[in-house]
């Protein structure tokens, strides 16, 4: 099963990625008090620093009549933000940062009953691919030396990422699938705890987005061996793709905005105005180019259109992993 980005927009309309901004009244809805701003994972991730950058451009424009206050809920791969979210007392100012995990979660975890389509649209700001790293000093320069390495440690061979569940691990999960291959998988907070200890060799490789290792990788600490996207990344074009190995397999995280189930129809307006005037600024699309994010805008229609086809894309991508 691939989860690539032609099928995130599957049955999306082509113009998506070039939509105007909206445009029309003020919305009848203006923020009173400091909007929750939980982020789906922990601190130094790639949704954390997404979250507080988008925060940051909202400040320095002053887009926002009371700020964006970011809150880290990690745990339960997710399930702490989903549960916070779905019993906010204040729904109108209560907003999510996404990964795939709002998707995989509620999956894997069905006794939370989180129903994911009654949260309320907000804003896909793009998605985000991984990519295989492991620290310069191993030694290894390719894909086919690492699973050498892999095999021949026999499961002691360790990895770390964001915990089971969680995106890198079915990244993972997927490669001990098909290469017939064991990993001993280390569950941190988030990913830039998996970059820095990677970066200090406390573990051997890691499935990490761009964004996660970037500081590391221009350190010279880590190397990236193999992308899980459609084609080459703009800023690693020497790293081959799985599908170059002859694997139609590719892997991105989305990096989406949702508010509250109950938020009401002018508060969502609000936010939706918002959230397209951040993706339209230089320092967002900017941000995207530089760490390799690729852009995509859906309307709160098709943000639901979305939902519905990445659920049955990880229900069929966990079949095929027999979870």
């Amino acid at each position: 099963m691939s989860l690539t980005k032609r099928t995130f927009m599957t049955t999306l309309a082509a113009s998506a990625l070039a939509m105007t901004g909206f445009s029309g009244p003020a919305q009848a809805f203006e923020p009173t008090k400091p909007i929750d701003f939980v982020i789906m994972a922990g601190a130094g991730g790639g949704a954390d620093q997404i979250a507080r950058f988008i925060q940051s451009v909202a400040e320095k424009k002053d887009l926002t009549t009371r700020p964006l206050v970011p809150n880290n809920k990690g745990g339960g791969s997710g399930a702490e933000a989903l549960i916070a979210l779905k019993g906010a007392s204040d729904p109108d100012h209560t907003i999510l940062v996404t990964l795939n995990s709002f998707f995989a979660t509620p999956l894997r975890q069905p006794n939370l009953g989180i129903d994911i389509q009654t949260f309320t649209p907000v804003a896909m700001m793009g998605v985000d691919p991984f990519v295989l790293w492991v620290h310069k000093d191993s030694g290894i320069t390719t894909f086919e030396q690492w699973l050498e390495t892999v095999k021949g440690m026999d499961g002691e061979y360790v990895m770390g990422g964001t915990g089971k569940g969680q995106e890198d691990s079915t990244v993972v999960a997927w490669m001990e699938g098909t290469f017939d291959i064991k990993i001993k998988y280390i569950p941190y907070d988030g990913g830039g705890a998996v970059a820095k200890d990677l970066a200090g060799q406390q573990i051997m490789a890691s499935v990490n987005n761009p964004a996660e290792a970037k500081g590391f990788y221009e350190s010279g600490d880590v190397v990236p061996l193999i992308a899980f996207s459609d084609e080459r990344l703009a800023a690693y074009q020497d790293v081959r793709t799985v599908k170059e190995l002859g694997h139609d397999f590719s892997y991105y995280n989305q990096r989406a905005v949702v508010g509250a189930p109950g938020m009401s129809d002018d508060a969502a307006a609000y936010y939706q105005d918002l959230f397209k005037t951040v993706y339209d600024t230089e320092e967002w699309q900017g941000y995207m180019a530089s760490e390799s994010l690729s852009p995509l805008w859906l309307d709160a229609d098709q943000q639901r259109e979305y939902w519905s086809t990445q659920v049955q894309n990880h229900k069929d991508l966990f079949a095929a992993m027999g979870e």
